[in-house]
């Protein structure tokens, strides 16, 4: 399974950032998301976080790839399916940004699991995307 979405948000991109890899705070933003723990602060290359969704099994996100106020990407391993999720800013020329997710699963259950959840991923994608912009943009 292979999903992305992009929104443009009017906010700076240190405003986005500071929302984006506070994972604890998730759940504010967007209803896919019960609970975040993060096991390693500060939130940098190899850190890790349990997330608790609902509907799907609680999964530890490790942070595979990671730059300071542009992107991060994360990975979740179960049997037979390897997630990846890659969060990027990219800043527009008025100042504003596009933030693009990106999630891919993989391995030999990918098939079985894009058919069983993937319309349920796909819609938290893409509310966590619309929470963001909304959490941003507002005061």
């Amino acid at each position: 399974m292979h999903f992305e979405t992009t929104v443009d948000i009017d906010a700076t991109p240190e405003t986005v950032w500071n929302i984006l890899k506070d994972v604890e705070r998730w759940p504010e933003m967007t209803a896919s998301i019960n609970r975040v723990e993060l096991l390693d602060k500060p939130v940098a290359l190899s850190s890790r976080a349990r997330v608790f969704q609902p509907k799907l099994p609680a999964a530890i996100w490790t942070i595979t790839a990671f730059t300071e106020n542009k992107t991060f990407t994360w990975e979740s391993r179960s049997p037979g399916v390897t997630t990846t999720a890659a969060h990027e800013i990219v800043t527009k020329p008025d100042g504003t940004v596009s933030v693009h997710l990106i999630l891919d699963q993989k391995g030999p259950l990918a098939p079985i699991m894009s058919l069983l959840a993937g319309r349920l991923v796909r819609r938290y994608v893409t509310m966590e995307a619309n929470g963001l912009k909304s959490k941003a943009e507002t005061p």
